[in-house]
């Protein structure tokens, strides 16, 4: 059985916030050669998961759409990242 809209959210929201490294200092990410720009990779995620975290605070239900476009996002981020050896 699919879950429902919320729980799916909730549960890409929590694999995001356990996978990317939001609190690695700057000094890390920054280091090195860097390919694309990790840090505002970072912060980029990092505004889109508070806005859907604070979105599901105010009992809203995410879309499909929503939840799907999260999902690229994150996978975009995440090669971007891994080609930075961050994640």
């Amino acid at each position: 059985m699919k879950p429902d809209p919320t729980t799916a959210m909730t549960v890409l929201l929590q694999q995001i916030n356990d996978t990317f490294p939001f609190d690695k200092p700057e000094a890390e990410i920054c280091a090195g050669k860097c390919t694309g720009c990790p840090k505002k990779v970072l912060e980029y995620v990092s505004s889109e998961v508070d806005y859907y975290q604070a979105q599901l605070d105010d009992k809203q239900t995410p879309l499909l759409g929503d939840i799907s476009r999260l999902a690229l996002i994150a996978k975009k981020s995440h090669r971007s990242l891994a080609r930075n050896k961050l994640v």
